[in-house]
């Protein structure tokens, strides 16, 4: 018997961050809202009242204020603590339609749902089932978008997105071929999945410009123009499954933390703690996935929007003597390198660290000089410090070198409250 032909389902999250905010808030259902960057910064996030006001992504706070005294618009801190416990109870929930999904981001899951779509009344029904249990669980609104690879179900979730007549869910199996033919033709090709600006840019001056130019264009002139990637996009376009669904998410090649002070920063010492902080929080995402590190980069800049001030930037990479997952001894690389790079009467707006050369514990060489099994001290007491934190919240335990001020701290000014992670701050029914 053969098996049935692949059919993906893409759902996503609406406005995830402003809606995470509404779920707990829900007088806030038609307030015209944002949410700002690390710092305060800009906007990440928009409600449909604020894109209606011509407000784009990435918009600075300080450049929408006068706009939001005018429409009353709220601006809300990142609540990233929230948003991540909201984005695995809405994946739980998915869980239970397909025993295959991708978490492709914090708001974003593909499923494999062709052996199971029956089940449900069909692939239409089972995404309109989807929205709702979504949404009485979770209260998070959702749309689904379905098609037989993961780029038309991609394409497919925009289109239920963008036309109310679709009612939060669109089936491309549902549609003629001369139905896809209209909406491909009426859709903006950057509008495809893994088509960046650039890239839209070169494919207008080919003469391609909307999604249908590209499904109709030739796979092996495009892999002459663009490569092996495009002409993949191009076959999934006209049908044909090339994307697999990665059900386990595949290592990181480089963890990375960063982020920009809330106060510019001079003094060494402040630096260090905020340097030695970024560590923890990136050994802890090393240990998860199992890999140990053989080089630290650290860096720091001043802030480029101030030009009347000192400019200085600056980065050094630290070799580790052994790979390893320790968060004492990735610290003490970090901290020699921002040592090295470190210039006084700079007032410092930013610093991070990269953890680099990154490769399987399970692999690691181990060394001849492990006096009296140190690395399995090592292990065990890294062990006990991420289960700690787990169960306590995170930096219950952490190392001296990151201090106790956190003079360094991003602004959050308007942060709502954690109210699925933290008792203290639990929503309260009045």
């Amino acid at each position: 018997m053969d098996s049935p032909s692949p059919q993906f389902a893409l759902v996503d999250a609406n406005n995830f961050y402003v809606s995470c905010e509404r779920v707990f808030r829900p007088a806030l259902a038609s307030t015209p809202m944002v949410v700002l960057s690390n710092n305060d910064g800009c906007a990440v996030a928009r409600s449909n009242e604020v894109k209606a006001l011509g407000v784009k992504m990435g918009t600075p706070w300080f450049k929408m204020r006068e706009l939001a005294a005018q429409h009353g618009i709220l601006a809300f801190s990142s609540n990233y603590t929230l948003y991540g416990d909201m984005s695995n109870r809405l994946v739980a929930v998915l869980r239970q339609f397909a025993p295959e999904v991708e978490v492709y981001s914090i708001d974003e899951s593909f499923l494999r749902i062709e052996t199971v779509a029956h089940l449900y009344g069909g692939a239409g029904a089972m995404g309109q089932q989807i929205r709702a249990r979504v949404g009485q669980w979770t209260g998070l609104p959702v749309c689904v978008g379905i098609g037989p690879t993961k780029t038309l179900a991609k394409l497919a979730n925009h289109m239920a997105k963008k036309n109310p007549e679709f009612n939060g869910v669109c089936d491309l199996h549902a549609l003629s071929r001369a139905e896809r033919g209209r909406w491909m033709a009426g859709i903006e090709v950057g509008e495809v999945w893994g088509v960046g600006r650039r890239l839209e840019e070169r494919l207008a001056a080919l003469g391609i410009h909307t999604v249908l130019d590209l499904r109709n264009a030739s796979p092996k002139w495009l892999r002459s123009h663009f490569g092996v990637v495009m002409e993949r996009t191009c076959s999934e376009l006209r049908g044909i499954s090339c994307l697999a669904l990665e059900e386990v998410v595949p290592a990181k090649q480089q963890i990375m933390a960063s982020r920009s002070f809330g106060q510019p920063l001079e003094d060494i010492e402040a630096l260090r703690e905020a340097v030695a902080a970024y560590v923890s929080r990136a050994a802890e995402k090393l240990r998860a996935q199992a890999s140990v590190c053989a080089a630290v980069h650290v860096f720091v800049m001043s802030n480029r929007f101030r030009p009347e001030e000192p400019q200085y930037s600056a980065g050094l990479t630290v070799p580790m003597a052994e790979a390893c997952d320790d968060t004492r001894a990735l610290t003490t690389a970090a901290l020699r390198g921002l040592g090295a790079i470190f210039r006084p009467g700079i007032r410092y707006k930013k610093a991070g660290i990269m953890l680099t050369l990154l490769s399987p514990k399970a692999a690691m060489q181990r060394s001849l000089f492990d006096v009296a099994g140190a690395g399995a001290r090592s292990a065990a007491l890294m062990s006990v410090l991420d289960a700690v934190n787990r169960t306590f919240g995170r930096d219950v335990l952490r190392t001296g070198a990151s201090g106790t001020e956190k003079r360094w701290a991003m602004r959050s000014e308007n942060r709502s409250p954690r109210y699925t992670t933290r008792w203290d701050e639990l929503p309260v029914a009045r």
